[in-house]
């Protein structure tokens, strides 16, 4: 009775996450004037070859995210297959697009590469891992961008700097704190309790020995994956690059998105790093998915380039593509998962 009312639980929590989404979505398109026009006018003339290459490109992502955590699985586990590295990065996605921060990803991949048999604190290391180098990767690339097209961002969007400078304070931080960790453990300790000191003293921490604890427990983790991984450059090499292609194919789906709509004239490395700065502004909204921060700053970077009306069915197309498919996708992974994990214990 526990385990229905607890499974219940979950599938009425993507339900509500899955309304919340849409309601969000149909109300930018429904409300926004001219929107379901555009989509009918453009829907006639729509050049189908680069739809496909949008849809290619998110593929693409889902097979480089297979393939990144498989490089790390068989490091630790020289037999591990491909095809299960793949079902465990496409449960992440669906586990990160339905939970407040994409936080519900990583500890279900763990979940999922216990349950394939691995060890759990080979599946804690993996995991970790790969969620450091995408997130150096990911600021790296942001800063790159960054060079590339600050002044152009700086005189065509609204309150870009305050955006970016948030954006990349916050992942540097993390990144700064994970790998002083790694390298000295008692020095980060000591920064730490200082930390949340100060900030109990200035009333913005209420339990800091809590917190201290919770948040160590979450550092020891890198700390662990990294005695446990052992310093492979070349591993960590390739993964890194991967991390890079995947992050620029998902990065072209709007671009491919304006193309199909038979738009010319906006550069592709603007477009690019475009999207790189939405994907770090919805990081930072709490509700599953980014609901609502995603499509603002879509909206609010791309409305430069695909206009006024046309800019709700182009959010309409890049939520469908980059969102809605990791939930039904990776929902089918998950289920085919749950089966198969049932047959072998009646075997």
């Amino acid at each position: 009775m526990a385990e229905k009312k607890k499974k219940f639980g979950k599938n009425l929590f993507v339900a509500i996450t899955l309304i919340l989404s849409i309601s969000i979505l149909l109300y930018f398109l429904f409300t926004m004037g001219g929107g379901i026009e555009t989509l009918a006018r453009i829907s006639k003339t729509l050049r189908r070859s680069w739809l496909l290459a949008a849809v290619l490109a998110a593929v693409s992502c889902w097979l480089l995210e297979g393939y990144e955590i498989n490089l790390l699985c068989r490091h630790l586990k020289s037999g591990w297959r491909f095809s299960d590295s793949f079902s465990t990065g496409m449960i992440g996605f669906l586990y990160s697009a339905v939970t407040p921060f994409a936080t519900g990803g990583q500890p279900m991949q763990m979940y999922t590469l216990s349950n394939m048999g691995m060890d759990t604190g080979m599946a804690g290391s993996v995991v970790a891992v790969k969620t450091l180098i995408y997130q150096v990767v990911m600021v790296l690339y942001a800063l790159l961008m960054v060079a590339l097209k600050l002044h152009y961002f700086q005189t065509s969007v609204t309150n870009f700097a305050f955006l970016t400078v948030i954006g990349l304070f916050t992942n540097c931080i993390f990144i700064a704190v994970v790998v002083l960790f790694i390298v000295s453990e008692k020095t980060t300790d000591r920064i730490l309790r200082s930390s949340l000191s100060l900030l109990h003293r200035m009333k913005l921490c209420r339990h800091p020995e809590e917190r201290y604890r919770k948040i160590h427990s979450q550092l020891q983790v890198f700390h662990d994956a990294s005695k446990l991984m052992g310093n492979s450059a070349p591993l960590y090499l390739s993964v890194m690059v991967s991390t890079v292609l995947q992050i620029t194919l998902n990065s072209l789906i709007p671009f491919f998105i304006y193309r199909s709509f038979n738009m010319h004239g906006a550069s592709v490395t603007t477009m690019v790093a475009a999207q790189v700065f939405v994907a770090m502004v919805s990081a930072f909204v709490p509700l599953p998915g980014g609901s609502g921060g995603a499509e603002s700053s879509f909206y609010l970077f791309f409305s430069l380039y695909f206009g006024a009306t046309a800019i709700f069915p182009a959010i309409l197309l890049w939520r469908i593509i980059t969102y809605y498919a990791n939930i039904v996708f990776g929902g089918v992974f998950a289920y085919l998962g749950s089966r198969m994990q049932r047959m072998k214990r009646f075997q």
